[in-house]
């Protein structure tokens, strides 16, 4: 199945955090918090301002985002645990920085 998304609405997949603690404890699925990072599977076209004029989305596809712990819509899409919200329930865009290596 296919699923687009409506209006300012994201389809985000939670991206798992570590299972131990930095002391090498495991910790238990069920004391687990819900991660609060993800990555954006799809974004609508945007939402209308006031003029009727479509906002573009300011995520896309692929960005590595944060958002609220209780932000969006649990869904299960084939099979897939997803979570669906508006872009404003998103904190911001993780950029992760690549590293240089110079050659010797």
């Amino acid at each position: 199945m296919k699923f687009r998304p409506l209006h300012d609405r994201v389809v985000v997949r939670r991206l798992d955090e570590d299972t131990k603690t930095a002391g090498g404890i495991i910790i238990p699925e069920t004391a687990q918090e819900k991660p609060m990072e993800g990555e954006v599977l799809a974004v609508g076209p945007g939402a209308y301002n006031e003029d009727g004029d479509r906002i573009k989305p300011d995520v896309q596809a692929g960005d590595r985002i944060l958002f609220g712990k209780w932000s969006g819509t649990e869904v299960k899409i084939d099979g897939e645990d997803l979570v669906i919200m508006k872009e404003s329930d998103i904190m911001g865009v993780i950029e992760i920085k690549k590293s240089s290596k110079k050659a010797a």
